[in-house]
This record gives structure tokens, sequence and C-alpha cells, in this order.
């Protein structure tokens, strides 16, 4: 069976896709925003390499590598001085750009800087860019862009396996039918919205077969929408509900040692104004958690067991093809050093030209 061209071969081994040695370069959360106070430096590991964050005075984080580059300290041990950091051991001072502004036992300090990386806020959570120089925004829900939200920090949890095969579950349509009984077919359309992110939405009237959908269909006689947005093969974004009231679930997974996916779960909705459409949205929260929490313990003994490999796809597959096809496209890097991944046939080009010729063989 032909799967079309944007399938990717299930006999060639993947290079990024379940890859536990391989992540793609973007934004990958740190700690909830809350947890990181005014003047707080706390040490964090992510994707295989320490680092130190802190917040400044002026409220904005920062975000090091961990060691100071005199002897070695952990600089988590410092203090927070303003919106600069000191190192505990022979109090070497950086500022937010991580520039050496102060040397106790020299009249002016060396001239040297940390390896810092590109930190912002958004959703409640802190995030860290894992190169040089951000080239996509932070992670948004894509009919939300330029809008307030109010969100709920659901659950932190560990999986046995890789986070694109977590990633996965939402369009595989199959198991909508087996695991969850859902009486429905989805049939998606795929759209790319940067090189690092991509929509699935379900283009199939949900019909009237059950006692639920005919409820629904009481008051609104419109297509329920069920769409799914992924951004760097380890975030997705489900949007579920009528055309008039939308709720949207995110899944930001990062790699953990082992190829294990370490994840946090955002409930996030558009703010809505007043007393009441706070308490609306504190409501509707909750039960998108209650919803999600049904879903996602379904999946939960399948996903800490699976060994994941697709010898055999079918049509229904799909998706999972193609969603495979666009990790396998963007950039890699290696776990623990954050250093790029780099083919043969492209080692010599730039970044954006690697990506516009893998979009036309397409």
């Amino acid at each position: 069976m032909n799967l079309n061209s944007q399938t990717f071969s299930s006999t060639r081994k993947p290079k990024n896709f379940n890859n536990p040695e391989h992540f793609i370069e973007g934004w990958y959360w740190v700690i909830p925003s809350r947890n990181l106070r005014v003047g707080e430096v706390k040490p964090v590991t992510i994707l295989g390499r320490e680092l130190v964050i802190y917040r400044g005075k002026d409220k904005r984080v920062a975000t090091f590598d961990a060691y100071c580059p005199h002897m070695g300290a952990h600089l988590a041990e410092g203090k927070v001085e303003g919106n600069a950091l000191r190192c505990f051991f022979h109090h070497w001072k950086f500022d937010a750009e991580g520039m050496c502004i102060d040397i106790p036992c020299l009249d002016t300090p060396l001239s040297l800087k940390l390896q810092t990386w590109p930190t912002a806020e958004k959703y409640g959570m802190i995030w860290v860019w894992t190169g040089e120089i951000p080239q996509q925004p932070l992670p948004f829900v894509p009919e939300l862009e330029q809008k307030e939200c109010d969100v709920a920090i659901h659950s932190h949890f560990v999986m046995n396996c890789h986070p694109n095969v977590v990633m996965i579950n939402p369009i595989d349509g199959q198991h909508l039918n087996t695991v969850h009984k859902l009486p429905i077919e989805i049939i998606f359309e795929r759209q790319e919205l940067n090189e690092n992110a991509i929509i699935f939405s379900n283009i199939t009237p949900i019909k009237d077969n059950s006692s639920v959908i005919k409820l629904i269909r009481l008051f609104y006689k419109n297509a329920i929408t069920y769409s799914i947005c992924y951004w760097y093969g380890s975030i997705s974004i489900v949007t579920l509900g009528p055309d008039f009231f939308h709720v949207h679930t995110m899944l930001a997974v990062r790699l953990h040692e082992g190829g294990k996916a370490e994840g946090q779960i955002l409930l996030i909705a558009k703010k809505r104004k007043g007393i009441f459409g706070w308490l609306c949205n504190r409501i509707v929260l909750w039960l998108t958690k209650i919803a999600g929490k049904f879903f996602f313990m379904g999946d939960i003994k399948v996903l800490q067991t699976i060994q994941f490999d697709l010898k055999t796809p079918i049509k229904v597959d799909q998706p999972i093809m193609q969603f495979i096809n666009h990790v396998e496209k963007q950039q890699s890097l290696m776990w623990g050093t954050w250093q790029e991944v780099r083919s043969r046939d492209v080692e010599s080009k730039p970044k954006r030209e690697r990506w516009q010729d893998t979009m036309s063989n397409d």
C-alpha cells in the first residue's frame, strides 16, 4: 500500500524520531514560573545538560550553564544580587547576559562570559531555547496566539517511552476507538504552521450515533472541533469543543534520562472578563482536568510498557507517518552536549536552506 510521499519509510531507521540520543532544537519547559521567586537561584538538569536559573530583581529569569568558569563551583550555591548572580566560592559575579562584572581580588574583572541560554515565560512555565538564537516564538495555541489566557498546571509525569511516542497518541485514530470506545471515525487534515510546528485537524463530521452526541446536537448543530498542534515533536496542544467554546490541553514533554519522557500537562482557556468570566474558566479548567485524566489514564499502561516499532503501518496510521516525517526534517541536537546532529549531504548548508530543500522533496 502506498501511503504517499508524505510518509516515512518504516524500513529506514529514523534519525530523530524515537531516538534516545537526539532531540529537536527548540523551546523546552524548565519549571513552573511560580517555583522561582525573585532573588531565588536553582539548579536544573534538562535534556542531559546541567543548568542554573535565577530570577533577578527585575523579575526576569536568566539561565546559565551550571558551573563557574574559575574552578567549577556550582553556581546554584551562589546568591542573586540585583539582576546578577554571585558565585559562592570566590564571589565572582555575572550579570544576566553571563558577563563577569566583578572579581573581588581584581580591580578589573576578566573579560569572560558564561554560556547563557535564551529564556522566557509563557503559560505559567519557564522555557529555555536549546540553541544560541531562537528560531521560533514560544509554543502557542494557534487560535489564542494574541490573546490572554487562564492556565492551570495539571500534573507532572515520567513515562518509560520516548517523548515522540507519547506525542502520537492524539492522532492515533485506532486507539480512540479501541481504548477510549469513542463511536466516531477520525480523519485528519494536515497543515504545516512553520518548520517546527504542524497541525492535524479532524475533518469528519460527527454522526448522531451516540447518546452524548445526540445531547450535544440539541444545543449545537455544527461540527465539533478536534485538532492537535505539535511543536518540536515534543509538545502537543489538543483543542476540543464546539466552535463557540474551545478547551485546550498542552502536553509539554522533554527527553529524560534513559530515553524516557518527562512532561507537564497544562490546561488553557481564553481569559474571560469579570468575576463570572473568571468563575466560568475555573469550571472549564476543572472539567478539562477531569476529562484529560479520563483519557490519559487509559493510555498510561500502554505508554509505560510499549516498545515502539511501527513495522506494519496501515492507512489509518497515515497521520502518524506524517508526524514522523515532520520530526525527521527538523534540526536535531545531541543529548547532553546540545551539539547539532549533522547529515553528510547537508553538513555545509545553512539551517534555513536545509529546511527548504526537504520541503521541495515532499
